[in-house]
Protein backbone atom coordinates (compact mmCIF):
# COMPACT_ATOMS: atom_id res chain seq x y z
CA UNK A 1 0.00 0.00 0.00
CA UNK A 2 1.14 3.21 -0.86
CA UNK A 3 2.00 5.60 2.41
CA UNK A 4 -0.51 7.85 3.79
CA UNK A 5 0.11 11.91 3.20
CA UNK A 6 -0.11 13.91 6.27
CA UNK A 7 -0.24 17.72 5.40
CA UNK A 8 2.01 20.12 7.54
CA UNK A 9 0.32 23.85 7.18
CA UNK A 10 3.28 25.82 6.65
CA UNK A 11 4.31 28.76 8.47
CA UNK A 12 5.09 32.29 6.54
CA UNK A 13 8.43 34.04 6.77
CA UNK A 14 10.30 36.30 5.08
CA UNK A 15 14.02 35.41 4.25
CA UNK A 16 15.90 38.16 2.46
CA UNK A 17 13.64 40.56 0.77
CA UNK A 18 11.35 37.51 -0.50
CA UNK A 19 8.21 35.70 1.33
CA UNK A 20 8.43 32.22 2.22
CA UNK A 21 5.96 29.18 2.75
CA UNK A 22 8.29 27.32 5.49
CA UNK A 23 8.14 24.16 7.46
CA UNK A 24 11.28 23.27 9.94
CA UNK A 25 13.32 19.88 8.91
CA UNK A 26 12.32 18.14 12.47
CA UNK A 27 9.00 18.16 12.04
CA UNK A 28 9.53 16.48 8.34
CA UNK A 29 11.84 13.89 9.79
CA UNK A 30 9.42 12.88 12.44
CA UNK A 31 7.00 11.90 10.21
CA UNK A 32 8.78 10.04 8.04
CA UNK A 33 10.92 8.26 10.25
CA UNK A 34 8.40 7.95 13.46
CA UNK A 35 5.20 7.62 11.50
CA UNK A 36 6.08 6.07 8.56
CA UNK A 37 4.39 8.70 6.26
CA UNK A 38 4.39 11.05 3.46
CA UNK A 39 4.88 14.85 4.80
CA UNK A 40 3.09 17.28 2.46
CA UNK A 41 4.05 21.02 3.29
CA UNK A 42 0.56 23.25 2.69
CA UNK A 43 0.98 26.83 1.49
CA UNK A 44 -0.65 29.44 4.37
CA UNK A 45 -3.25 30.28 1.76
CA UNK A 46 -6.15 30.17 4.31
CA UNK A 47 -9.85 31.03 2.44
CA UNK A 48 -7.26 30.73 -1.00
CA UNK A 49 -6.99 26.99 -0.81
CA UNK A 50 -9.47 24.79 -2.30
CA UNK A 51 -10.24 22.94 0.92
CA UNK A 52 -12.09 20.01 -0.86
CA UNK A 53 -8.88 19.31 -3.12
CA UNK A 54 -7.12 19.51 0.54
CA UNK A 55 -9.06 17.57 2.19
CA UNK A 56 -9.13 14.76 -0.64
CA UNK A 57 -5.75 14.23 -0.55
CA UNK A 58 -5.18 13.87 3.38
CA UNK A 59 -4.60 11.17 5.17
CA UNK A 60 -3.38 12.87 8.29
CA UNK A 61 -2.50 16.47 9.48
CA UNK A 62 0.37 17.61 11.52
CA UNK A 63 0.45 20.92 13.11
CA UNK A 64 3.38 22.29 14.00
CA UNK A 65 5.32 24.56 16.54
CA UNK A 66 6.22 27.87 15.21
CA UNK A 67 7.87 30.84 16.33
CA UNK A 68 5.13 32.82 16.22
CA UNK A 69 1.51 32.66 18.33
CA UNK A 70 -2.02 32.81 17.49
CA UNK A 71 -3.37 35.68 17.19
CA UNK A 72 -5.26 36.49 20.50
CA UNK A 73 -8.22 37.92 18.61
CA UNK A 74 -9.20 34.56 17.79
CA UNK A 75 -9.64 34.00 21.66
CA UNK A 76 -10.92 37.32 22.45
CA UNK A 77 -8.14 38.71 23.79
CA UNK A 78 -5.60 42.08 22.55
CA UNK A 79 -2.19 41.48 22.21
CA UNK A 80 0.26 41.41 24.92
CA UNK A 81 3.39 42.01 23.67
CA UNK A 82 3.37 43.50 20.33
CA UNK A 83 7.57 42.17 20.25
CA UNK A 84 6.18 38.96 19.76
CA UNK A 85 5.81 37.42 16.15
CA UNK A 86 2.45 36.58 14.46
CA UNK A 87 1.46 35.02 11.58
CA UNK A 88 -2.27 35.79 10.24
CA UNK A 89 -1.36 33.83 7.09
CA UNK A 90 -1.14 30.72 8.94
CA UNK A 91 -3.92 30.78 11.15
CA UNK A 92 -6.16 31.66 8.90
CA UNK A 93 -4.98 28.13 7.42
CA UNK A 94 -4.71 26.34 10.30
CA UNK A 95 -7.88 26.94 12.16
CA UNK A 96 -10.74 25.95 9.55
CA UNK A 97 -8.48 22.65 8.92
CA UNK A 98 -8.49 21.65 12.35
CA UNK A 99 -12.40 21.74 12.35
CA UNK A 100 -12.40 20.27 9.16
CA UNK A 101 -10.41 17.65 9.44
CA UNK A 102 -11.84 16.69 13.09
CA UNK A 103 -15.44 16.41 11.55
CA UNK A 104 -13.99 13.71 8.72
CA UNK A 105 -12.27 11.86 11.22
CA UNK A 106 -8.80 12.67 9.57
CA UNK A 107 -5.54 11.68 12.08
CA UNK A 108 -4.83 15.44 13.74
CA UNK A 109 -1.47 15.47 15.70
CA UNK A 110 -0.05 18.87 16.86
CA UNK A 111 2.46 20.19 18.92
CA UNK A 112 3.48 22.95 20.84
CA UNK A 113 1.89 26.09 18.63
CA UNK A 114 -0.15 23.29 16.90
CA UNK A 115 -1.65 22.39 20.27
CA UNK A 116 -2.30 26.11 20.64
CA UNK A 117 -3.70 26.21 17.98
CA UNK A 118 -6.67 23.55 18.33
CA UNK A 119 -7.76 24.78 21.46
CA UNK A 120 -8.66 28.45 19.88
CA UNK A 121 -10.09 26.97 16.91
CA UNK A 122 -12.54 24.67 19.44
CA UNK A 123 -13.38 27.71 21.31
CA UNK A 124 -10.59 27.58 24.30
CA UNK A 125 -8.28 30.46 25.56
CA UNK A 126 -4.74 31.00 25.79
CA UNK A 127 -2.47 32.47 28.71
CA UNK A 128 -0.11 34.93 26.22
CA UNK A 129 2.48 34.74 29.20
CA UNK A 130 2.62 31.60 31.20
CA UNK A 131 5.31 33.24 33.30
CA UNK A 132 3.46 35.96 34.17
CA UNK A 133 0.57 33.99 35.50
CA UNK A 134 0.78 33.22 39.31
CA UNK A 135 1.12 29.67 40.22
CA UNK A 136 2.96 28.59 37.06
CA UNK A 137 6.95 28.67 36.46
CA UNK A 138 8.90 29.50 33.23
CA UNK A 139 8.35 27.15 30.51
CA UNK A 140 10.65 28.93 28.30
CA UNK A 141 13.92 27.93 27.11
CA UNK A 142 16.83 29.83 27.45
CA UNK A 143 17.43 31.11 23.60
CA UNK A 144 21.20 32.38 24.26
CA UNK A 145 21.85 28.33 25.20
CA UNK A 146 22.48 26.00 22.10
CA UNK A 147 19.88 24.19 20.62
CA UNK A 148 20.84 21.08 22.69
CA UNK A 149 20.77 22.72 26.19
CA UNK A 150 16.58 24.42 24.49
CA UNK A 151 15.23 20.92 23.98
CA UNK A 152 17.25 19.17 26.99
CA UNK A 153 14.13 17.79 29.40
CA UNK A 154 13.19 20.40 31.83
CA UNK A 155 10.47 19.28 33.74
CA UNK A 156 7.82 16.13 34.41
CA UNK A 157 4.69 15.63 33.11
CA UNK A 158 1.99 13.50 34.87
CA UNK A 159 0.37 11.33 32.49
CA UNK A 160 -3.82 11.22 32.90
CA UNK A 161 -4.38 7.60 33.37
CA UNK A 162 -6.94 5.58 30.73
CA UNK A 163 -6.14 8.27 28.33
CA UNK A 164 -4.52 8.06 24.48
CA UNK A 165 -1.13 8.85 26.04
CA UNK A 166 -1.16 6.53 28.73
CA UNK A 167 -2.86 4.02 26.27
CA UNK A 168 0.16 4.65 23.52
CA UNK A 169 3.05 4.62 25.99
CA UNK A 170 0.96 1.39 28.05
CA UNK A 171 0.59 2.57 30.99
CA UNK A 172 3.65 5.09 31.66
CA UNK A 173 2.40 7.21 34.57
CA UNK A 174 5.21 9.99 34.37
CA UNK A 175 8.19 11.23 31.54
CA UNK A 176 10.44 14.28 31.46
CA UNK A 177 9.73 16.62 28.26
CA UNK A 178 11.43 19.54 27.16
CA UNK A 179 9.89 23.30 27.41
CA UNK A 180 9.77 25.60 24.87
CA UNK A 181 7.33 28.07 24.65
CA UNK A 182 6.43 30.58 25.90
CA UNK A 183 2.36 30.79 25.62
CA UNK A 184 -0.05 27.80 27.12
CA UNK A 185 -3.42 26.70 27.53
CA UNK A 186 -5.61 28.38 29.47
CA UNK A 187 -9.64 27.70 29.21
CA UNK A 188 -9.70 24.23 27.54
CA UNK A 189 -12.05 23.85 24.65
CA UNK A 190 -15.50 22.17 25.26
CA UNK A 191 -15.08 18.40 24.27
CA UNK A 192 -11.24 18.44 24.88
CA UNK A 193 -9.44 16.07 27.12
CA UNK A 194 -6.88 16.48 29.38
CA UNK A 195 -3.97 13.89 28.77
CA UNK A 196 -1.30 15.08 30.36
CA UNK A 197 -0.32 17.95 33.26
CA UNK A 198 3.13 19.55 34.16
CA UNK A 199 4.12 19.88 37.54
CA UNK A 200 2.50 23.39 38.01
CA UNK A 201 -0.91 22.39 36.97
CA UNK A 202 -0.30 23.57 33.37
CA UNK A 203 -2.23 21.64 30.17
CA UNK A 204 0.86 19.69 28.53
CA UNK A 205 -1.45 17.44 26.36
CA UNK A 206 -5.47 16.82 25.38
CA UNK A 207 -7.31 14.65 23.02
CA UNK A 208 -10.35 15.32 21.50
CA UNK A 209 -12.97 13.31 23.32
CA UNK A 210 -15.70 12.45 20.64
CA UNK A 211 -13.83 12.90 17.69
CA UNK A 212 -14.26 10.05 15.01
CA UNK A 213 -10.87 10.03 14.32
CA UNK A 214 -7.34 9.72 16.68
CA UNK A 215 -6.56 13.46 18.03
CA UNK A 216 -3.76 14.59 20.15
CA UNK A 217 -2.40 17.42 20.52
CA UNK A 218 1.35 17.86 22.92
CA UNK A 219 2.36 21.51 24.36
CA UNK A 220 6.03 19.76 24.40
CA UNK A 221 8.57 18.77 21.24
CA UNK A 222 8.27 15.05 20.65
CA UNK A 223 9.64 15.61 17.27
CA UNK A 224 13.08 16.50 18.58
CA UNK A 225 16.02 13.85 17.83
CA UNK A 226 12.49 11.47 17.76
CA UNK A 227 14.85 8.55 16.63
CA UNK A 228 16.90 8.72 20.04
CA UNK A 229 13.64 9.04 22.25
CA UNK A 230 11.40 5.38 22.15
CA UNK A 231 8.40 7.26 23.39
CA UNK A 232 8.01 9.85 21.37
CA UNK A 233 8.70 7.36 18.69
CA UNK A 234 5.85 5.47 20.29
CA UNK A 235 3.69 8.49 19.85
CA UNK A 236 4.41 9.04 16.47
CA UNK A 237 3.73 5.55 15.31
CA UNK A 238 0.45 5.44 16.90
CA UNK A 239 -0.38 8.93 14.52
CA UNK A 240 0.70 7.09 11.99
CA UNK A 241 -1.24 4.01 12.11
CA UNK A 242 -3.86 6.03 12.68
CA UNK A 243 -3.43 7.25 9.09
CA UNK A 244 -2.77 4.18 7.63
CA UNK A 245 -6.27 2.71 8.52
CA UNK A 246 -7.62 6.26 7.51
CA UNK A 247 -6.58 5.72 4.20
CA UNK A 248 -7.45 2.18 4.08
CA UNK A 249 -11.08 3.08 4.65
CA UNK A 250 -11.41 5.73 2.63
Amino acid sequence: MAQPIVLIPACTKHIGAHPYHVAQMKYIDAVVRGSACVPLILPALGEELDWETVLQCADGVMLTGSPSNVHPDFFGQSVLDPSLPLDPARDATTLPLIRMAIQRGIPLLAVCRGTQEVNVALGGTLHQAVHEVEGFMDHREDKTASLDIQYAPAHNIKIMPNGRIAHILHGVSEMMVNSVHGQGIDQLAPGLQIEALAEDGLIEAYSVANAPGFTLAMQWHPEWKITENPLSMKLFDAFGAACREFKLKK
